[in-house]
């Protein structure tokens, strides 16, 4: 049988998801902890790879199964296996005909920026931090030229496998809560580092060095070179992947927000 697995991890305690000779990746110890419960070796294919510091709220991916479990043992059966911060959400059985990556419509990604001038303490590998002040509205302004059908050759990897750069991006917005700015993503899928390298030029914007504009300036040359250098990875959360109706799959788009500290 064919399961799906919703999962949710803290990425700066990994190497990425992709399974590596070291063994300190997402999908290493979901597997060895799946295999235990499956009394077999399982191999799991994901809706996302997500490189070493980034994070997930609703990661998707399904393995087969020779053994039958109840649901609720791929849950907190291989949740009690696992150490690491790392967890399984819920489980659902699928036809054969499901795949995590391929199947997927759509992904939701959000970027939390921490913007002061002092780097998060408490916060330290969860979010982004940009120490001068940056103009949101501008940055707002800005990533509202992205939306759309584009190539977008311009913020993806030297090292991206893609076949093409075309994406559609459904949604790109910039907003602020406090010190912290969140940036949303939502498109039918993402270049290798393309969230993280526009979230860089887009505080390129932020901070004064350029006009909303000339994102689209970049945008439409599709050259690497005239774009800002990719921001780390430590603020990036995938949020969300979208499926046709007829998987019967939770809607688990799950927005990460960071908590009220109250002040005494």
């Amino acid at each position: 049988m064919r399961i799906a697995l919703g999962i949710e991890y803290a990425g700066d305690g990994f190497e990425g998801w992709q399974s590596q000779a070291h063994g300190r990746t997402v999908q290493d110890r979901l597997e060895a902890a799946i295999g235990s419960i499956a009394g077999h070796v399982v191999r799991l294919h994901c809706a996302g790879r997500t490189d070493a510091g980034v994070h997930a709220t609703a990661q998707v991916a399904h393995f087969d199964a020779a053994a039958e479990r109840p649901l609720s043992g791929w849950v907190r059966g291989v949740n009690s296996l696992l150490d690491a911060p790392v967890a399984i959400r819920w489980a659902r059985e699928v036809s054969d005909d499901f795949h995590a990556r391929f199947c997927a419509v759509s992904r939701r990604y959000r970027y939390i920026l921490h913007n002061a001038p002092v780097r998060p303490a408490l916060l330290a590998g969860r979010v982004g931090w940009f120490h001068l002040p940056l103009d949101e509205a501008a940055m707002a302004a800005a990533a509202a030229q992205l939306v759309g059908r584009h190539d977008f050759s311009a913020f993806r990897a030297a090292g991206c496998q893609a076949k093409s750069p075309v994406r559609f991006l459904h949604e790109a917005r910039v907003t602020r809560e406090g010190d912290f700015i969140y940036f949303d993503f939502h498109a039918n899928a993402f270049l290798h580092h393309m969230v993280r390298n526009l979230v860089g030029a887009l505080v390129y914007v932020g901070k004064g060095r350029y006009r909303p504009e000339w994102i689209a300036d970049v945008l439409a040359a599709g050259d690497r070179r005239r774009a800002a250098p990719t921001f780390a990875p430590d603020g990036l959360y995938l949020c969300g992947v979208g499926y046709p109706p007829h998987w019967p799959l939770p809607d688990e788009g799950r927005i990460i927000a960071l908590p009220r500290i109250p002040v005494v």
